[in-house]
């Protein structure tokens, strides 16, 4: 790896970040959900955007096809409690869901999350979590015996 290879990474994590940002929450529906705590709730395909704090208490289900593609846009943190779980059926995959978060992300020890994290400051997961996505942080990323699997 070399500095330019570096250079070329962030540019492109700003890039993809700011794409993300930029697109318009699906619907009404897709608006808010839940004020900003997502329980026991299964979301199919969309962009879903919450001008505040988004908290996971419990396990989370995306439902779709391989093709349908998710966009989660918080404007503050994201906290996922421990030992939770995003859960992917109907053949969705985690190359495809995108998570925007302004401020920090923090998810809970024990934790099974998916899907490729794109923070503006930074990502810190819990002992023995796992994640089958990406972390990119334009600060820092800290694991602690996190298992990351690419998608």
């Amino acid at each position: 790896t070399t500095s330019a290879d570096l250079g070329t990474a962030v540019l492109n994590m700003q890039a993809a970040y700011t794409d993300a940002a930029g697109r318009t929450a699906t619907s009404a529906a897709t608006t808010n959900v839940g004020a900003g705590t997502l329980t026991n709730l299964t979301l199919t395909r969309g962009v879903y955007e919450w001008g505040s704090t988004l908290y996971i208490p419990t396990d989370l289900t995306l439902n779709g096809s391989a093709t349908d593609v998710w966009i989660f846009k918080v404007a503050g943190t994201l906290t996922m409690a421990a030992d939770k779980s995003v859960i992917l059926t109907g053949g969705a995959l985690p190359k495809n869901i995108f998570w925007q978060v302004s401020e920090g992300v923090t998810i809970g020890a024990d934790t099974n999350f998916k899907g490729i994290i794109l923070g503006k400051t930074s990502i810190t997961f819990g002992a023995n979590s796992s994640i089958n996505g990406r972390l990119l942080a334009q600060t820092a990323v800290n694991l602690n015996a996190t298992t990351v699997t690419q998608p």
